[in-house]
């Protein structure tokens, strides 16, 4: 039978667990075909590129395929009809990977050292600025003055 890779977007305002059964129900629109799933990976709720159906963030969801084609097509159809279902693709491969995909991978990188940011305020203060926060705020010329928005500069009188 035929390998798939297949990937699903879900609307932001559905739990994780009605994601669990979202793939669940998919799961057995796949067994009735004929075919199995292999690994599942939830990626979470992450941060889309650009909004889809008024939507921001999205959860996404991996899962390895090992079915007939019209099986897959089933299920895609079914995803169509499906509100919750954001965008979906499907990629035939030639094997399934077992290790973790990168996406996980990446996750896990990120865990061992601590999310990549640390707590608010754990950084020492900068000699070179006051307080350790920046220089003064509000004074024209410095920081914080006027940053070249739509405003004509200053001129002196006599100009």
């Amino acid at each position: 039978m035929p390998l798939y890779e297949h990937v699903f977007l879900a609307r932001q305002d559905v739990s994780a667990q009605q994601v669990e059964q979202l793939v669940e129900q998919y799961k057995g629109v796949i067994e009735t075909g004929g075919g199995s799933f292999g690994k599942i990976e939830n990626w979470g709720l992450r941060t889309l590129a650009y909004r889809i159906k008024k939507n921001r963030k999205a959860h996404y969801t991996l899962i390895n395929i090992d079915a007939p084609s019209a099986a897959v097509a089933e299920m895609e159809r079914q995803m169509g009809l499906n509100e919750d279902i954001l965008r979906f693709m499907t990629f035939k491969v030639e094997e399934h990977d077992n290790e973790p995909s990168a996406m996980m991978q990446k996750r896990d990188r990120d865990d061992r050292r601590g999310g990549g940011r640390g707590e608010r305020g754990d950084r020492p203060d900068r000699p070179d600025r006051p307080g350790g926060r920046g220089g003064e705020r509000g004074e024209r010329g410095e920081r914080g003055g006027d940053r070249g928005g739509d405003r004509a500069p200053r001129r002196a009188e006599g100009e």
